[in-house]
């Protein structure tokens, strides 16, 4: 398997050389492990695709050291994109910007637009720096699949597929970046996230759309995503027990997440916590649909916490989770 190494000067060093030879490194952000390759370097963009098994028509993220960089490879920057980069970057923020000739068709799926993020994780920030240039970083794991927020989780994700693995421990937030299309006239967010569309709205200053036919693709944009490979039902908390059973006695072994106290006698049936603080939801979202692999079950069985703040990116997870896996190639 890959070599899991932690995230010291030394191995960030290690991790800059493999970078510029157009290998693969794993890395912490603070939303969720990246899986990294040198966006200028068409080879490197073509081997990431390949390792997550992802549509080369798909765009990844490009990730910036700091937000000036932004100047240099976006063009017609308009000023909500400065205005969002001022207050959330660095942080759990992409803004999809119109591109500059910098930056390659590859890493933008072919579109005219690109998204950019400066991530606040002291790991992705060193390495950034150490390496001085764009670093493209989708989420460790294969395409469509759960993400990744431990070093362990992006090693049974991707195993040899990557070259190198940085350890920063657990991602804070679990959850990927707010992606805000700023490329237009009215900016709209195309993928809610920690940065939550209460606090842009107090930024710009006015309401933001949640997205809008047109917009670009993005990362994260399928009806089928974020999903663990036992199959999602979003349910009401009342029908939680009744439709445990009922699948339990279809012969099912089922997963019931829930931050209400539930007991079953079905053996069939395993109650997994979920806390019910909303930043410690997103924060073990994604472990725990791991952990409903990692039982065996067949079915996951959730409720949609109330949308707004961050609830509404545990929502949208959760629905993508729970969407149908033939839309996802």
């Amino acid at each position: 398997m890959t070599e899991i190494l932690p995230a010291d000067a030394d191995s960030i060093r290690q991790a800059v050389e493999i970078l510029r030879r157009g290998g693969l490194v794993a890395f912490p952000t603070e939303t969720v492990y990246g899986l990294g390759a040198d966006a200028q370097n068409d080879a490197a963009v073509r081997a990431m695709f390949a390792a997550k098994g992802r549509p080369a028509d798909h765009p990844v993220i490009v990730h910036l050291a700091a937000g000036a960089a932004m100047e240099k490879y976006a063009v017609e920057i308009s000023p909500a994109a400065r205005q969002l980069a001022a207050a959330f970057w660095p942080g759990p923020l992409t803004l999809v910007v119109r591109h500059g000739p910098q930056i390659s068709n590859l890493v933008t799926g072919g579109l005219d637009t690109v998204g950019l993020r400066v991530p606040s994780h002291p790991v992705a920030q060193a390495l950034l720096r150490e390496f001085g240039g764009l670093i493209a970083a989708p989420s460790a794991n294969r395409f469509g699949r759960v993400s990744c927020t431990t070093a362990e989780h992006v090693s049974q994700e991707l195993g040899e597929r990557v070259d190198l693995i940085l350890d920063g421990g657990e991602c804070a937030v679990g959850l990927e970046s707010t992606i805000i299309d700023v490329s237009g006239p009215q900016p709209a967010i195309l993928r809610p996230g920690a940065v939550t569309a209460e606090q842009v709205s107090a930024v710009l200053g006015c309401e933001v759309a949640q997205s809008s036919c047109g917009r670009p693709r993005v990362s994260g944009g399928l009806p089928s995503h974020y999903a663990p490979r036992a199959l999602v039902e979003i349910v009401r908390p009342d029908q939680l027990a009744p439709r445990a059973q009922q699948l339990a006695s279809d012969g099912k072994k089922v997963a019931v997440l829930c931050s209400e106290l539930f007991s079953f006698e079905h053996p069939s049936i395993t109650v997994l916590p979920v806390p019910a603080n909303i930043s410690e939801m997103a924060h073990e979202l994604y472990a725990l649909l791991r952990h409903v692999d990692d039982l065996g079950c067949d079915v996951a069985l959730v409720t949609v916490p109330p949308e707004d703040g961050l609830g509404a990116a545990i929502a949208d997870r959760l629905r993508r989770a729970a969407g149908p896996r033939q839309a996802d190639g």
